[in-house]
């Protein structure tokens, strides 16, 4: 789950002078849900919840895949081990992420609602590994399975990999000096965090094959990481140079967006 590229309150100020109408008002919503729901204290940093959901990953599918074992095929299947270590996996370089260079605006203060209305989402993410363990989904591939589970566990390598190396190289370049990035993974895409962890959630509904993870990755993409993205480039558009670089890169994806 990435969350939105600006850096300090002072950063989304700025940014709401250039956004549009709509990323405001879904940005209001977002925020409302994930850290102010239903008002009251605030006992944790949003950061735990997700922390949560991530650790959670990889004993929550095994599970499933016990809990299925004497009931289906599919619960041992190679694509369901195959699924495991894939996101079970990310789950755990979340985590190492999360201590080596933490993301500031998971650190803010969340209310109870707040906090389970974000646990609520992060654990639809967790409905893609029952629909292959539990044999919901029986996919049949457009290639052989093999050939199919070797192109998503490179897709999701490649995924994590980018997300890694944007993140970092946004966190340490800004802690030695402010403005833009564009160099490294950002040399020509301006957004190559998202990209990475849209690879990584594509490459599981990939493994799983089925209409339910195309289904929750759009809304989830479309309402949040949109929101967040347009509200990124409103807030770095006050920095001199952006219009040269929004000019000769790409939104997401090179070639193509």
């Amino acid at each position: 789950m990435t969350s939105p590229a600006t850096t300090d309150s002072a950063d989304r100020l700025a940014g709401q002078h250039h956004a549009p109408t709509w990323a405001l008002r879904l940005r209001g919503v977002n925020n409302w849900l994930m850290f102010d729901a239903f008002g009251g204290p605030r006992p944790w940093k949003l950061s735990w919840v997700i922390n949560f959901q991530k650790a959670g990953t990889f004993p929550v599918l095994a599970l499933l895949m016990w809990y299925y074992s004497g009931r289906t095929a599919a619960a041992t299947a190679p694509a369901a081990w195959t699924y495991l270590a894939l996101h079970g996996s990310y789950g755990l370089v979340w985590l190492l992420k999360d201590l080596a260079f933490p993301d500031v605006n998971w650190q803010r203060r969340a209310t109870v609602g707040g906090g389970l209305c974000t646990l609520a989402v992060l654990v639809l993410y967790w409905s893609f590994g029952w629909l292959l363990i539990s044999g919901v989904s029986q996919p049949v591939y457009p290639l052989p399975q093999p050939a199919w589970s070797a192109l998503c566990i490179t897709v999701c390598i490649l995924g994590c990999s980018l997300m890694i190396a944007a993140d970092a190289q946004k966190y340490f370049t800004l802690r030695v000096r402010r403005g833009l990035v564009t160099d490294g993974v950002h040399r020509h895409v301006r957004h190559p965090n998202y990209l990475g962890e849209m690879m990584v959630y594509g490459s599981f509904a990939l493994l799983v094959w089925h209409w339910w993870p195309v289904l929750v990755l759009a809304a989830i993409w479309s309402l949040i990481f949109a929101t967040n993205m347009v509200m990124k480039e409103a807030s770095l558009a006050r920095h001199p140079g952006w219009a040269d670089y929004k000019r000769r890169t790409w939104w997401l994806v090179p070639f193509v967006l």
